[in-house]
């Protein structure tokens, strides 16, 4: 993960963009990335694997760049999380289901 995150750093300051990379953009950008990796799948299930992936690429690398924004560590901000939704979601209530928590 460090060699990505470093290719993307110095990616975006060779061009100069980090200018452009506050949170509040960067979240807008996932977003946006986000709904056209979901464009992807619109009318069917018959989806273009490389376009997904490239999609996929898009909301990763702006996911990187906030984590690196907002100085925060990817794995343990992912670590923590699962550990949450562990709490959320025990196994002997959740298996085989895709009920929300509060309904389990």
């Amino acid at each position: 993960m460090k060699e990505v995150k470093e290719e993307i750093l110095k990616f975006n300051k060779e061009r100069d963009w980090d200018k452009f990379h506050s949170p509040e953009n960067l979240a807008k950008s996932i977003s946006i990335e986000a709904g056209e990796l979901l464009e992807c799948f619109q009318w069917d299930n018959n989806y273009n694997k490389q376009d997904v992936v490239e999609e996929l690429a898009d909301v990763l690398n702006y996911s990187i760049l906030l984590a690196d924004k907002l100085d925060v560590e990817i794995e343990k901000i992912i670590l923590d999380k699962l550990e949450i939704t562990r709490k959320k979601y025990p196994v002997n209530k959740c298996m085989g289901k895709s009920d929300k928590y509060t309904k389990l």
